[in-house]
């Protein structure tokens, strides 16, 4: 458990922000690469400071959930954009939409507000057999996806796939990107359409897909059942759920 305090938020596009959060404690947090993964507390509208957990391993969550709401942070999963420990600084990218308790947080999220992470590692499990990779996600996972791109061998062939709300949104990375724009679209319609239809790697790839869980279940059928690429190249992971929000 680390506890730290906002130094800097900036507004990155529509629908994106970073939050720089920093401490002494970002010492002990080892970079791991790949799509490397914390829990991240923080206080809830109102509350004029932060509760962290003493309990280590999974007891956590049981502490958490017996801690009265008045004083009871919330939890969610984030991907680490950077760590620089000689800084004692880590970067937190963030998917930021309607009134969630999380983009709330991030809206009003100002230089000195307190905030805790846990180290959960990485899920991204390349083999070495893999001879290219295909990336492939919706806004929740793109900072994921940068973090696995920022390591990725120059000479490894990589495809990637990105669906973000707006077109305001794409960064100048190379991938298929799809805009939704229309509200009315279904998170992930767009990517999966457009992977239904592309020319995939050739050989043996390694695939890492996640967002939406509808769009991490669908990519992995298409590719199992249509394409035939062994379950055990990829790995898959719903971040959420469309219509229903995270306990807390």
């Amino acid at each position: 458990m680390s506890t730290l305090e906002v130094r800097r938020r900036e507004f990155l596009s529509p629908s994106f922000a970073s939050v720089t959060l920093g401490g002494p404690d970002v010492r002990s947090l080892v970079p791991a690469g790949g799509d490397q993964a914390v829990r991240l507390f923080f206080p809830r509208a109102g509350q004029t400071g932060l509760r962290m957990p003493t309990l280590s391993s999974e007891a956590w969550m049981a502490q958490v959930l017996l801690m009265p709401k008045a004083v009871r942070p919330w939890v969610r999963n984030l991907t680490i954009r950077r760590v620089r420990p000689a800084d004692d600084e880590v970067d937190i990218e963030f998917a930021v939409h309607g009134d969630s308790p999380m983009s709330d947080w991030v809206r009003r999220a100002a230089p000195g507000s307190p905030a805790g992470i846990l180290d959960i590692g990485t899920t991204y499990r390349r083999p070495e057999h893999a001879q290219a990779q295909l990336l492939v996600g919706d806004e929740t996972a793109l900072p994921a996806i940068l973090s696995i791109l920022d390591g990725t061998p120059p000479a490894l062939p990589t495809t990637v796939f990105l669906e973000v709300p707006t077109r305001a949104d794409i960064r100048d990375v190379d991938a298929h990107w799809l805009s939704r724009d229309d509200p009315a679209l279904r998170p992930g319609e767009l990517v999966l359409d457009a992977l239904r239809r592309a020319t995939l790697p050739a050989g043996r790839y390694y695939t890492w897909v996640a967002g939406e869980s509808r769009l991490a279940t669908s990519v992995r059928r298409h590719l199992v059942g249509d394409r035939g690429v062994p379950k055990q190249d990829i790995s898959f992971f719903g971040y959420w759920r469309l219509g229903r929000s995270a306990p807390g």
